[in-house]
């Protein structure tokens, strides 16, 4: 499986987010290029900077199952997945290029990730193989949602 943690994984994604531009249209789901960038950012920030969110209480009680289930084999997210509201951008427009710039630099931060006591606010405590791994998923999916 890919992971984020690896050079040319990273390098991967970042030309797949170049290859993007503002008038990329969605394969599914609601959000434009934009929001897109701004939650994927949203997103690495989480991971990079150990933002803390609230654990909901159903990501309590299966976590743990639905991450290790998501992470068993190399088969995508499943389109329309859902994510929580401090993930869900509500503005239309905002500055694509300085989302994608700042994508970018997050993902080549994960070089030197060092975040051992990770809790995540559905999945529960992540080891730095399984950040590694769902990285390079969650990023993978929203770029194939912009077909990328």
């Amino acid at each position: 499986m890919k992971t984020i943690f690896e050079q040319s994984t990273r390098d991967e994604l970042i030309n797949r987010i170049n290859a993007i531009n503002e008038y990329s249209t969605p394969q599914w789901g609601k959000m434009n290029v934009y929001q897109m960038f701004k939650h994927c950012t949203l997103v690495e920030e989480m991971f990079l900077r150990n933002k803390y969110y609230k654990r909901v209480l159903i990501g309590r009680i299966i976590g743990q199952k639905a991450l290790k289930n998501m992470l068993k084999d190399d088969q995508p997210m499943m389109q329309n997945a859902p994510t929580a509201a401090d993930f869900k951008v509500i503005e239309i427009q905002g500055n694509t290029e300085e989302e994608r710039t700042k994508w970018i630099s997050l993902i080549k931060e994960y070089e030197h990730f060092s975040n051992p006591f990770y809790v995540h606010w559905f999945f529960g405590k992540m080891t730095r193989e399984q950040i590694g791994y769902f990285v390079y998923k969650h990023s993978d999916h929203h770029l194939r949602q912009f077909n990328s």
